[in-house]
C-alpha cells in the first residue's frame, strides 16, 4: 500500500518550486510518461528521459511506495503514416518492429518496464469519448474537412504550465499537423479527417485517427483517473504537447490533471545539439556497435541529475566504463575476501553510515544522482583504504554491501551482463545488413565465450605454476588481443573485457 506522503523533494514545472511528492491516497503512486513514438530506432537523448524517470520510480519503490506507471506508445502519427506508407507496410506491421526494439533497448538499459503499455490505437474508443466531452462543452468543434479541433481560447489557464503569455489568442486559428509550430498558440487538432489511402477508424466523429495530443489525456485518464500523481517526459513536450494535454483534460473533467510534473533537459553531444547533420546523432545500438557498454551508457546518462543538461562525450563514457568496472572491483573484493571476525572499526562504521545517509538525502533532494554517486565512491575509497592496510572487519564489508546494494537499487550497474547485450547488438546489426558498422575489436573481443576465456585463464595458471612462463605470457597476449585483461592479486586472478 502506498503511505500517504513521500520524503522525496522534487522539482514541479507547474508551481515552478521544488515541492514534495506526495501521492493521493490509494494503493499506489500513478505515474504517467510520455513513451515512443514507433517509427525508428530510439536516441539517446529519448533514453536520457527514460532512464532519469526509471531513476525516480527506483527510488520511489525503495521508499516503499508503490507505483502503477503507465506508458504510453504512439503507434499513428504523421511520420508513421508517411513512413509505412513509402515501406508499402501496414502501420501495425511498420512500427511491430520498432516497438520491438525500443522495449529490447530499455531492457538493455535496464529499465524497469512501465506496469502498464499503452498503445494509441487501442484506445481509439477512449480519445472519442473525451473529444464528444468537449464537443458537447463548445470546446471541440468540427472543421470543414471533417476534422475535429480544440479551442483554445476556451481554456484562459493556458500556459501555465509553460508560462507562455497567449493573451488575445485568435479563435480558430489552426494547426493540423502532428509536426507542430512550437512558438505558435493555435487550435490544435483532436481528431484527423481521414485523407485518401489512409488507415483510418470509422467512429461517431467521423472516418480519420487521432490527434497527438488527445492520446495522453485519453489514455491517462483510462489507466489512472482524472487526477494523477506525476506526469514525466523530456524538457521538449512540455510545449505544445503537455500544455494541451492538461487543457484538454481540464477542460473535458473539470479537476486538475495532473498535480506533479517533471520534465528531463536535453542532452548535447560534444557541446553541439544532436542532429544528423552535424553527424553527432547516435541511437543506443549506434554505440553499442561502436563497443560501448550498455551499463556504461546507463550509468553516464544518469549521472547528471536530470535538470542539467548534459554534456555526452566519449571520453566521459570511457570514465563511465571505469567508475562501473570500480565498482564492481569493489563488490566481488567485498564478497570473495577473507575478513577478520574482530569487531567493526568505529570510525570506519560512521563514515560508511554517513556515505548511506548522504546518498538518501542526495536522491531525495531533487533527485540528485552526482552526489548520490560521489557519497557511494567516498564509501569505496575509504573502505578500500582499510582492506589494504588489513583492517576491514565482516561487520564493516557486510555494511558496505548493504550501502552497495542500496546504491545498485536505483544505478542498477553492478550485474555484468555488457557482453550478452553486445552479442545481441551484433546479431541484430546482421540481420540488418549492418554488421559493417560494427568495430572490429568488438567482433575481436567477443569471438571468446566466458567459458573460453576461464579455460585459458586456467591454463595459463597452470603453465605457471610449471613455471611454463612462455606459455602463460602467450595466452594472457593473447587474451588482451581480444580485448580481455587478466589481473593478479594477492586475492586471486581476475579477468575482464575492455
Amino acid at each position: 500500500m502506498a503511505q500517504e506522503n513521500s520524503s522525496i523533494q522534487l522539482f514541479n514545472t507547474l508551481s515552478g518550486k521544488i515541492e514534495s511528492l506526495a501521492p493521493l491516497p490509494g494503493p499506489a503512486m500513478r505515474i504517467y510518461c510520455c513513451g515512443p513514438t514507433v517509427y525508428d530506432y530510439g536516441h539517446i537523448g529519448n533514453f536520457r528521459t527514460f532512464l532519469h524517470v526509471d531513476v525516480l520510480r527506483r527510488v520511489i519503490l525503495q521508499q516503499g511506495i508503490s507505483v502503477q506507471h503507465v506508458m504510453n506508445v504512439t503507434d499513428v502519427d504523421d511520420k508513421i503514416i508517411r513512413n509505412a506508407t513509402a515501406a508499402s507496410l501496414p502501420i501495425s506491421q511498420y512500427t511491430a518492429k520498432y516497438e520491438k526494439a525500443f522495449f529490447e533497448d530499455l531492457e538493455a538499459l535496464s529499465i524497469q518496464r512501465p506496469e502498464q503499455i499503452a498503445r494509441a490505437t487501442e484506445s481509439i474508443p477512449d480519445m472519442v469519448g473525451l473529444i464528444e466531452k468537449l464537443a458537447d462543452k463548445d470546446i471541440a468543434y468540427r472543421a470543414e474537412d471533417g476534422s475535429w479541433y480544440f479551442r483554445i481560447a476556451r481554456f484562459p489557464e493556458y500556459g501555465k504550465l509553460s508560462k507562455k503569455d497567449f493573451e488575445g489568442i485568435e479563435d480558430g486559428a489552426r494547426v493540423d499537423v502532428d509536426e507542430y509550430d512550437k512558438d505558435a498558440a493555435r487550435d490544435f487538432a483532436l481528431w484527423k479527417a481521414a485523407k485518401p489511402g489512409e488507415q483510418s477508424w470509422d467512429t461517431a466523429l467521423g472516418a480519420g485517427r487521432p490527434g497527438w495530443h488527445i492520446e495522453c489525456s485519453a489514455m491517462a485518464t483510462k489507466f489512472l483517473g482524472v487526477n494523477i500523481d506525476l506526469h514525466a517526459g523530456g524538457e521538449d513536450l512540455m510545449f505544445p504537447h503537455h500544455e494541451n494535454e492538461i487543457a484538454q483534460s481540464e477542460s473535458a473533467n473539470g479537476h486538475t490533471f495532473v498535480r506533479h510534473w517533471m520534465h528531463v533537459r536535453f542532452l548535447l553531444v560534444e557541446g553541439k545539439k544532436m542532429s544528423k547533420s552535424e553527424g553527432n546523432f547516435y541511437t543506443l545500438r549506434d554505440l553499442l556497435l561502436k563497443g560501448h557498454r550498455a551499463s556504461a551508457i546507463r550509468f553516464l546518462l544518469i549521472s547528471v541529475p536530470y535538470r542539467h543538461q548534459m554534456n555526452f562525450t566519449f571520453e566521459s563514457l570511457e570514465e563511465s566504463k571505469n567508475a562501473i568496472d570500480r565498482l564492481r572491483t569493489f563488490h566481488r573484493r567485498l564478497v570473495e575476501g577473507k575478513w577478520s571476525d574482530e569487531p567493526a572499526d568505529s570510525e570506519l562504521a560512521t563514515l560508511i553510515a554517513e556515505s548511506e545517509r548522504k546518498y538518501r538525502a542526495a536522491l531525495a533532494n531533487d533527485l540528485n544522482t552526482a552526489e548520490a554517486r560521489a557519497a557511494v565512491f567516498d564509501m569505496v575509497r575509504a573502505v578500500n583504504i582499510a582492506a589494504d592496510a588489513g583492517k576491514l572487519t565482516k561487520r564493516d564489508t557486510e555494511s558496505a554491501l548493504q550501502v552497495l546494494t542500496l546504491f545498485d537499487g536505483v544505478f542498477a550497474v553492478l550485474t555484468d551482463n555488457d557482453a550478452a547485450i553486445t552479442r545481441a547488438a551484433l546479431a541484430w546489426a546482421e540481420t540488418e545488413g549492418r554488421l559493417g558498422e560494427a568495430s572490429p575489436e568488438l567482433v575481436a573481443t567477443l569471438s571468446l565465450s566466458d567459458a573460453d576465456i576461464e579455460a585459458l585463464v586456467a591454463e595459463r595458471t597452470q603453465a605457471k605454476k610449471a613455471r611454463n612462463f612462455a606459455r602463460a605470457d602467450a595466452i594472457r597476449n593473447d587474451l588482451l588481443s581480444k580485448g580481455i585483461l587478466i589481473e593478479d592479486s594477492k586475492d586471486g586472478v581476475r579477468w575482464k573485457r575492455k
